[in-house]
């Protein structure tokens, strides 16, 4: 395991959400900005990442190798989505939209593929990028539904459906799936704006937080639980129950350390366009991805 390629990630993180502090704090930027750059990076900058991340060859082999391990997939976000209707009832709506949702999604998208190359090299990023589609689908199909609000189900599933997110994840299916030639300048334009998702969310995560007056409340009960659940709970379920079941080391391996990612920086970016606890979610994303500092080490010596 390359630790230092680890702590190279997590400090980038770490140092783009204190440059959204210094912004926020300096008043660089108009109060109109955090809302504008929310839909900036919902309805342009992400939609590009989500649909060229399926962009992955497949091929008959290959499907039956990973097929193990896409079921897997499936079976964690069963498991957390189940977790999240029963742990957290006792909570206000607005807060318990933000914990439901940061335990459906990780961060896995952006820390997961780097680090299972770390450590089982080109075979675990292979095994990665395919244990990640059912997140992806569930983060902007079901998770959406924890934050958006319609009437009836009717419009609640059409609000889904149109989600430019949503819609980015049926074209990422077709790459997938139909391997579609793109024009180059296509191709790098979406990759250029997709590239951007990370620094953008973690700029937005550190001008939230910047409006947090008692850094003390970063260590409130409520967050240390989350981050216990988040780091610790979910990845040791599925790593008992994968032992138990003999299922292969390395499929076992990549789907402990991408259950153990932290909160998706995406919670607080939903949070903040549909009125969840914005303050809450920055909380327990820096909070979560800081103690991955300790906590991701130790699950990769399992292995």
């Amino acid at each position: 395991m390359d630790i230092g390629k680890l702590m190279t990630l997590q400090g980038m993180l770490f140092l783009l959400t204190g440059i959204g502090i210094v912004i926020r704090k300096s008043k660089l930027l108009p109060e109109d900005a955090q809302g504008m750059l929310t839909d900036l990076i919902l309805y342009v900058i992400l939609p590009c990442n989500i649909a060229l991340s399926f962009r992955i060859e497949l091929n008959r082999e290959l499907l039956q190798n990973l097929g193990i391990g896409f079921l897997v997939a499936w079976i964690v976000q069963a498991i957390a989505w189940g977790l999240s209707r029963v742990l957290y009832n006792k909570y206000p709506e607005p807060t318990k939209r933000v914990l439901q949702y940061a335990t459906v999604c990780s961060n896995g998208g952006f820390m997961g593929n780097p680090i299972a190359e770390s450590v089982f090299g080109a075979t675990g990023l292979m095994y990665a990028s395919i244990f990640l589609i059912p997140q992806r689908i569930v983060m902007w199909s079901a998770g959406v539904t924890l934050f958006t609000e319609a009437p009836d189900k009717k419009t609640l599933v059409k609000k889904v459906l149109t989600h430019p997110c949503i819609i980015a994840v049926f074209v990422g299916l077709v790459f997938m799936i139909f391997n579609p030639p793109l024009p180059e300048f296509v191709e790098k334009t979406a990759s250029s704006l997709g590239s951007c998702t990370t620094p953008l969310s973690m700029l937005m995560v550190g001008m939230i937080l910047a409006d947090v007056t008692d850094i003390r409340s970063m260590f409130s009960w409520d967050v240390i639980r989350y981050t216990i659940i988040r780091l610790v709970i979910l990845p040791g379920i599925i790593f008992i129950g994968c032992r138990i079941a003999g299922i292969d080391g390395l499929v076992t391996g990549v789907a402990v350390l991408l259950t153990a990612m932290p909160a998706a920086c995406m919670t607080t970016i939903l949070a903040t366009k549909y009125h969840g606890d914005s303050m809450f979610a920055s909380k327990c994303v820096v909070f979560s991805t800081a103690m991955t500092l300790v906590s991701l080490p130790v699950w990769c010596m399992l292995f």
